[in-house]
């Protein structure tokens, strides 16, 4: 076992199996004591089991490190309280939360269900919002802590994720408030987006570039999790990490804007807005069609 989060406590959420594993065994590695968390569902939240979050606590625990397994379902504020509430009785202090819980139900937009839109927004951002509204209050009054949630390149829009994709793009809103909020409080809020190989990217069928393994991701939230990334005033940010790249994304700006004499009228704005404000492409729209031609065909580079 090593020292860089020496005595720190960390529940992990969705630890039962890919990057959340990967996080809970290299958080243990470093010295902290972990909640794992995890429903134990399928990739389409169905069957759930504790089996996944109890052997996941044993394997940390046989490795020499302290682990306790939770199988509650963060979408309820219930489960995200109870995460908490069972760091700070096993260990008496929580010192950051990984918010890694997620699910899929892909489907057109067009013919997208109620119970599918739901579902998945409930398990990525209510259940990043449960934990860190539980979380958060620990950690004000410790006067110190880290909050990290897990986005997605997808933020930027999907063509058939419409609802995993507006959830993550909430979880990055999510962390940046926090951040805001509580930066005077000495806690911080980042947010990974991370491009690995897991169950949930299997069935992508067009290939991903910088496909890593969950390990990359897990030794980045580590150092987020860190004193060091506190020592490097690391708040408010969204990352990449794919194999051995870490990549930063912008924090949203205006990117042009223009100004009328006169008041606004449609016509005015069609004379002047192609050459004013004009418009930012959208980077996915040039692989739509990569994608289309890669799933007619059947491919699953990613499996």
């Amino acid at each position: 076992m090593a020292n860089f989060l020496n005595d720190k406590v960390v529940a992990v959420t969705g630890a039962g199996r890919g990057i959340g594993r990967a996080v809970a065994l290299a958080c243990a590695a470093e010295g902290a004591k972990v909640v794992v968390n995890d429903y134990g569902v399928s990739v389409a939240g169905d069957e759930p089991t504790s089996e996944v979050a109890t052997a996941v606590a044993k394997e940390i625990e046989a490795e020499g490190g302290e682990a306790t397994a939770v199988a509650d379902d963060v979408s309820t504020m219930v489960g995200g309280q109870r995460i908490v509430d069972t760091a700070l009785a096993r260990y008496g202090r929580l010192d950051g939360v990984v918010c890694g819980a997620g699910i899929l139900r892909e489907r057109m937009i067009f013919n997208m269900t109620e119970e599918e839109w739901d579902s998945v927004v409930a398990t990525h951002l209510k259940g990043t919002f449960t934990v860190f509204r539980a979380a958060s209050g620990v950690m004000r009054r410790q006067g110190s802590g880290t909050l990290i949630g897990f986005t997605s390149g997808n933020h930027q829009g999907s063509v058939a994720q419409a609802n995993y994709a507006a959830a993550k793009g909430g979880v990055i809103s999510l962390v940046r408030s926090a951040a805001l909020g509580l930066h005077k409080y000495g806690v911080t809020a980042n947010c990974v987006a991370p491009v690995a190989r897991t169950r949930m990217s299997a069935n992508v069928p067009m290939e991903l570039k910088d496909l890593g393994a969950p390990e990359d991701v897990a030794a980045f939230v580590v150092y987020l999790l860190s004193d060091q990334a506190r020592h490097d005033g690391v708040t408010g940010q969204v990352y990449t990490v794919a194999g051995r790249k870490i990549a930063l994304w912008a924090q949203p700006r205006e990117v042009r804007a223009a100004y009328a004499e006169e008041p606004w009228t449609p016509q005015r704005i069609a004379d002047l807005f192609p050459g004013t404000v004009g418009t930012d492409p959208m980077p996915m729209l040039g692989h739509v069609q990569a994608m289309a031609d890669a799933a007619a065909a059947g491919r699953r580079p990613n499996a």
